[in-house]
Parts: structure tokens; sequence; C-alpha cells
């Protein structure tokens, strides 16, 4: 048995080591640390509430906005309100955007380079290429002059000593087995990513004035306001009124913008992003069972479609267990416990291995981990700064392949059309959707869901505010309406998974504050009785080729994104 540590794991969204064993080519045992700790929970205690959004959303920079609505909505339901459908509306506009961002970011900038191997697209042939790129899709940058144009990118890089990201990438790797003008087309669309993010980005900025961590939430709906129709000053008098370059977000130039920018971002998740992941797929079938996990799925429902008690949800709520995906059983918030039995932490009452929910829990920091430097952390009882979540008792799986799978099981037809045609072109069935190539191309497939979705959002609001203007509900904003305490919670999703936030107010202040985030789910140490969480498990039997070079480890780890910051929070 050999004992092997990843410190630290790059392309992830914070500090995170992973230990494996490993003993005739396959890895026996996994560990996964969170080393840093943050505590934003304790500095939200004591703020006033309607601020608490602002800090809250700091968890993540990526996935800022999903944080952002579950705070404001849990003050909310807190208070009993319940935000104008237009807040509704603009919360999917802005949270959809998030989620195809973060899914076509991540496939490429994260993961690509798990499966592609950069000297082999070196030698490729153009015309071989864009053959290859005009058989998957119509996307206009194929031909072979493009493609001869990237090669010649790439060398000019490596010679300047400018490849970044790029020049650590696995190269001549035996788990590697892309043709060559493979490699070369899933790197042009790499490097056509990182400029196509700059125009989907932009319907955040509209929409909540920038991005990273939009500005326009309010507890109680959106701090936007719809178009002006009266009476104008003349042009020019505003000392910047005429060097305005960005129209107002809801107004028909600002409306217009964005749904050319959504129309964009459809052209490139159908035209690069889903062929690219079905390429992929076609040539790792084998992947699909490595690293199954736990076989557990659990989704809390993303994106609300109407404001009834019971609402529905584009992605449906509900768990999928023992991978069973004939049926899809109900959840509740109050299933959610968490436990510090193997985490840098003291229980709040004492008993370090008691489950406790989110209203009884704490954030008591106590590192009893090695010695740094860390050689290993073999022999630690308490070994990472994650909890470790669990579902009546149950350790559970979230993110994209919980919530395609959970929406599968539940009969959601937008899903289940996407899945199925997915399938149809790579000629299986939708077992493709396990292990560590079902998360990979969940993303693929919930981007186009999400991405498909946005037009009619943006199309209800436009129709909604030429009679309703209401775009936030004031009628609790002042402190001396509250309760003198209260306690509210929110469960949404983010684009890696079920975020829920906690909160306990006494008067107008934040008294408790409890998050448990999707990485604290996936990435979670063991529990009080041993069991491992979704990531850890799903590491246990995957393949390693070459121990130098453990690519299949990073393959599995990076299929989850996991986001060690924002699981400590």
């Amino acid at each position: 048995m050999t004992r092997m540590a990843i410190d630290p794991v790059t392309r992830v969204g914070g500090q995170m080591r992973v230990e494996v064993d490993v003993a005739e080519g396959l890895v026996q045992d996994a560990w996964c640390s969170a080393t840093m700790f943050r505590g934003i929970e304790l500095i939200l205690e004591g703020r006033d509430a309607r601020d608490a959004w602002l800090i809250a959303q700091r968890i993540c920079g990526p996935c800022g906005s999903a944080h952002a609505i579950a705070s404001v909505a849990a003050i909310e339901q807190a208070l009993g309100l319940v935000i104008p459908a237009n807040a509704r509306r603009i919360r999917n506009l802005l949270l959809g955007s998030l989620f195809v961002a973060n899914h076509i970011v991540h496939f490429y900038q994260r993961q690509a380079l798990d499966w592609v191997d950069v000297s082999s697209a070196l030698e490729a042939d153009a015309a071989a290429t864009s053959t290859l790129a005009r058989s998957m899709s119509d996307w206009p940058s194929a031909t072979p002059t493009y493609f001869r144009d990237v090669k010649e990118q790439l060398r000019q890089l490596g010679a300047a000593g400018r490849l970044g990201l790029l020049a650590g990438a696995q190269t001549g790797h035996p788990a590697s087995r892309l043709p060559s003008a493979a490699n070369l087309l899933v790197l042009a669309h790499y490097l056509e990513a990182l400029e196509w993010q700059r125009s989907v980005t932009r319907i955040q900025t509209l929409l909540g004035g920038k991005s990273p961590h939009p500005q326009s939430f309010l507890v109680g709906g959106m701090a936007l306001a719809p178009e002006w129709t009266g009476p104008r000053r003349p042009q020019g008098e505003h000392p910047w009124g005429t060097g305005r370059k960005t129209p107002a977000a809801l107004s028909r130039e600002g409306i217009a913008e964005i749904r050319a920018l959504i129309e964009h971002a459809t052209s490139f998740v159908d035209g690069v992003f889903l062929p690219d992941a079905l390429l992929i797929a076609s040539h790792y079938p084998d992947w699909a069972e490595i690293g199954p996990g736990l076989g557990n799925y659990l989704s809390f429902g993303a994106f609300l479609e109407d404001d009834s008690t019971g609402p529905s949800f584009l992605l449906p709520a509900g768990r999928v267990m023992d991978g069973d995906t004939s049926i899809a059983y109900e959840v509740d918030q109050s299933g959610v416990a968490e436990t510090v039995a193997h985490a840098h932490y003291t229980d709040a009452i004492g008993d370090d291995d008691a489950l406790r929910q989110p209203w009884d829990g704490g954030t008591v920091p106590r590192y009893a981990g090695p010695t740094p430097p860390v050689a290993t952390l073999e022999g630690s009882n308490k070994y990472s700064w994650l909890k470790a979540p669990r579902y009546f008792d149950d350790p559970m799986e979230v993110g994209p392949l919980a919530r395609i799978l959970v929406a599968y099981a539940s009969g959601a037809n937008d899903v289940r059309t996407v899945v199925d045609t997915a399938c149809s072109r790579l000629g299986t069935t939708p077992r493709l959707l396990s292990g560590t190539l079902g998360r990979t191309m969940a993303r693929a497939i919930e981007a186009r869901v999400v991405v498909g979705r946005m037009p009619a959002w943006l199309s209800d609001l436009e129709a909604n505010l030429a009679g309703n203007l209401a775009l936030v509900d004031i009628s609790r904003w002042e402190p001396g309406s509250w309760p003198p305490d209260a306690r509210g919670w929110a469960v949404v999703e983010s684009p890696q998974g079920a975020v829920g936030h906690w909160v306990t107010l006494r008067g107008h202040r934040v008294e408790r504050y409890q998050v448990v985030d999707a990485t604290t789910w996936n990435a979670s140490p063991r529990d009080d009785r041993g069991r491992q969480g979704a990531l850890e498990r799903a590491l246990v039997g995957t393949p390693v080729v070459d121990r130098d070079r453990p690519v299949e480890i990073l393959r599995t780890i990076h299929a989850f994104d996991p986001c060690p910051a924002c699981g400590v929070h």
C-alpha cells in the first residue's frame, strides 16, 4: 500500500489536500482536507440583517449570487415576505447566467486539461480538425485556417513561456485517449471560452451592477428600477448623461441587450460546450463506471417558476437513493444536520460526534490536526476545516449530477429531452449519467436546460413590467415592524450544488448564522460513524496508471468542481 498526497490540489476554489492509499493500481481509500479556516459565519453575527447578504455572498466569487439569494431569502422567510414576481424572474436570470458561465468555465478552464494532451494537439492536422468540428456542429470557428492559427498561437505562447495553466498540463500520459484532432479542437475552444465568458458575464453586470458579487439584491426583492417613460431632462445636462454606453437593465435597450447575450450563450452551449462534452464522453465511456460515489443524490430545487406556497422548479427538488432513478423522494430542510467528529471544530454543546441541525450548530474553531508543515494526515482524527453534513443521517452527493438525476426521476420533460438526445448521439442509455463522466456530462446537459429557459424568463419579465412595475416589497423594511426574535432559512442551488442558509435574528441583528455549502456536502470528511463524503467515496476504485502523474485522481476531484473556500466559509 502506497500513501500519495496531492497538496495543493489546483484548479479548485480554495486550499485543498487529498491523500489516497494506492495498491495494485487502484485507490483503496481517500481523505479530503480543506486546509484554511475562514469564519464568515462569525463575521455575520451582530450585523444588521438587511446587510447580511452583502457579506454572505463573499463566501464565494464564482457562485456568490447563489449565496446572496440564499441569504436574502432566509431573511425574507424569517420576516414572512414574498417577493414580487418581477424580482423572482430577475433572480432566475442572474442565477441562470451564473450557472451557464460557471459550467462552461469549469469544463474548459478547470477540467479540460485532465482529458486533453497539449503536445498531441500541436501535432494535429488543421484540416482534419476542421472536418471533425464541422461534423459536430455548425459553430463558425471551424476552418482549417482557424485551427492553424490556434496551433501557431499555442507555439508562440510556449516559446515565450506564457502558456499559463497549459504549461502544467499532462503530456504523453498513458491515460490520455483523445486523437490529436480532438485535442486541438478542445484546446481551441478552451481559448474561445476565455473570451466568451466576458459576454455572458455582462448579464450579471446589467442586472446586478457588477460581477462577481452583484449589488442589486435587497431583502424583499431587487434594487432595480423599471424604465422611466416620463419627462426627461435635456440631453447632456447631467455630467455623465451623454457618455453612458450601458443601457438601464430594464429599459427596452437593456432587455434587448440581455436577450442578445442569452442568444449568444445559447449558441456557445449548442455549438461548442455540449458537442465537446459528448466528444470527450465518446472516447472515455468507461469513466461512467469510475468514481460512482455514494449513489445518494440530493437537490433542493433550482429556479422557481411560480409564487405559490408549493412552488414548482425548473429543476425539481428531491432525493435519489441507492442510484435508483425510478423514484425521487421528497426533501425537507429539517433533515440537514452536521457533525464535527473529524473536523477542526469543537461542538457548540460539547459532543463532537453529535449531528446538529444548523439551528443548534455553531462555528467554534479548534485545530487538532498534524503540526504544519503537514507530511501526512495519517493518524489524525480531525483532518479538515469542512464539517460533515448528512440528510437524516445519510451522506449525500449534491451538484449538477444530483439535480439532473432527481429531475429525470421526477419526470421533468425539459431535462429528459436533453438527456435522451445526448444519449442517442452517443448510442448509449441514461446510465451514462453516473461516475466521473456523468458529473462532467451533467454540467453540459444542465447548461442546455437552463439557457433554454432563460428567454422565457426574460419575456415574462418584459410582459409583466408592462402592467406591474413591482420589484420589491418594502412593507417590512423598517426593523420596527419585525418581531423581537425570528428565525429564517433558505435552501437553494448553486452551480456546485445545494446551499442552505439558516439565520436567527434578535431585534434587527443576526444572532446566529449557519451555512451548509455544496462543497461541505461533497468534500466532507468522515462522519461520527466513519462514513465518507461523496468525493472521498468516489475516489475509491479510481485507477492510477502513473503514480508520479495521477491525472485520473484529478479527473474525479475536478468532476465535483470542489470549492473548499465556499465549503469552509
